[in-house]
């Protein structure tokens, strides 16, 4: 784990320090914020802990300006109670009082290492895939997981990592889809100052950042077809080149890629290079589906209750029977994300010795689906009605509508969306960048519209 401590080295920081490299941290010092910034993009870091004398809400804006996602942590003096309140507001997870406490740095460490993915497994569908993955999570082959949106294909990733010779070293996750293609090369490969309009100092990007470690490439069935020449001879060779370079950059690093869709077909229909297809899919592990684990749905319906009991201060409740049958039934086509939102759902409805079968619904209330009937009579009336809502609109304004209703119902993740619109990812993103420019507001990756 690799933190950075920004602020004045007083004794007090020091002895953080010293806590934190107890715990087995990597830690590195900067006095300002504009050095730490520096060290963030030469060297990255998993957590920043800043002095509260510092801008702690310019330093969380200027990581999500540059897209660096990693938790900052405030720490000062334990009387500062007003302090420690304006750091929170302004982003920060975490306050630490000064002088440190080292079960407090020790907890915080552990929290970010542990990153709050559990891997939680109970189906003999599953166990295969798992077994298969530590049997090759030793050696150096890159691997290729495929599997609907919402199975886990990052938390098996982090699996995989946490057993190999790399479980000491960095685990950097990219989401290819969720970046611009003009933006995508530099967060992979990195840049040197002046390479382009905003690049106003060096930055590294993930290939290097990864080092001696893992990186995740997610959907990265979305990448632009030049960059697929780019990382296949990163691949190929285990160097880079950054924007704007004059040499090339060694790295070190094992791949894991993951993608939503079948890599094969997307090969065939020239979407995907054949050769980077073979380079990654040396190890191919395909998750099932949640709806074909019965068995997982309940190990995992009850860690989320037991979570999410826990996170909100209410009693424990286990699932009665009639729940349990529920669960199993469900379709789940969101996979393990929507059965942890029914279960957090149900947690805080829930008011009785368990949770009834009543209190798992879908969002907007209604129960949850089980039979394919009640979904194809439902879809039928739903699709009466918007049919009659249609006459006297523009077809502009109508795919329009359709494209931020489908963004909405996706919470802004761009791939997803495209998936079910049948358009490609590119498309989508002119047709967004289009209503953008006309005033539109169109919802930002993980979040949904204001409604009106």
């Amino acid at each position: 784990m690799r933190l950075l401590i920004i602020g004045t080295l007083n004794g007090e920081l020091i002895n953080a320090s010293r806590i934190a490299m107890n715990r087995g941290a990597a830690v590195t010092h900067a006095e300002a914020l504009d050095q730490g910034m520096n060290v963030l993009r030469a060297k990255g870091a998993d957590l920043v802990m800043i002095d509260v004398s510092l801008p702690v809400a310019e330093l969380v804006e200027t990581l999500a300006r540059e897209r660096m996602r990693l938790p900052v942590v405030a720490c000062g003096t334990g009387t500062d109670a007003r302090a420690a309140v304006a750091a929170i507001q302004a982003g920060a997870k975490e306050y630490i009082p000064l002088p440190p406490d080292a079960d407090m740095i020790a907890a915080v460490i552990e929290a970010v290492a542990a990153d709050n993915r559990s891997f939680i497994w109970r189906d003999p569908a599953m166990e295969k895939v798992v077994k298969l993955a530590e049997q090759v999570a030793g050696s150096e082959a890159s691997i290729l997981i495929t599997g609907e949106s919402g199975t886990g294909k990052e938390v098996l990733a982090r699996h995989v990592h946490q057993r190999s010779g790399r479980r000491n070293k960095p685990f950097i996750s990219l989401n290819c889809a969720a970046i611009p293609d003009n933006l995508l090369e530099s967060e992979l490969f990195g840049h040197e100052k002046g390479a382009f309009t905003g690049a106003t100092a060096r930055r590294i990007g993930k290939f290097e950042e990864a080092s001696g470690g893992t990186l995740l490439l997610d959907e990265i069935s979305e990448m632009d077809p030049r960059l697929q020449a780019k990382l296949l001879r990163a691949l190929q060779e285990r160097v880079i080149d950054r924007v704007g370079g004059s040499k090339p950059v060694p790295v070190d690093i094992r791949i894991i890629a993951t993608s939503n869709r079948n890599l094969a077909e997307a090969v065939k229909d020239g979407s995907f290079r054949e050769d980077l297809f073979y380079r990654l899919n040396v190890v191919h592990l395909k998750l099932p589906a949640l709806r074909e684990r019965p068995e997982d749905v309940l190990a995992l319906a009850a860690f989320f209750a037991e979570k999410y009991a826990e996170q909100n201060g209410l009693p424990l409740r286990p699932l009665s029977a009639q729940a349990r049958d529920l669960a199993v039934a469900a379709p789940w086509r969101g996979n393990v994300r929507e059965l942890e939102n029914a279960i957090h759902r149900a947690v805080l409805l829930s008011s009785g010795a368990e949770i009834e079968a009543d209190a798992l619904r879908s969002p907007d209330g209604e129960g949850l689906e089980t039979a394919p009937d009640d979904s194809a009579a439902r879809a039928a009336r739903t699709a009466e009605a918007v049919t009659r809502s249609l006459v006297g609109r523009t077809v502009a304004e109508v795919e329009q509508d359709l494209i931020l209703d489908t963004l909405d119902h996706c919470v802004g993740n761009r791939t997803h969306a495209a998936k079910i619109l049948g358009i490609s990812i590119r498309t989508l993103r002119n047709k967004l960048n289009e209503y953008s420019s006309a005033g539109v507001t169109v919802p930002d990756p993980g979040q949904r519209r204001m409604s009106a």
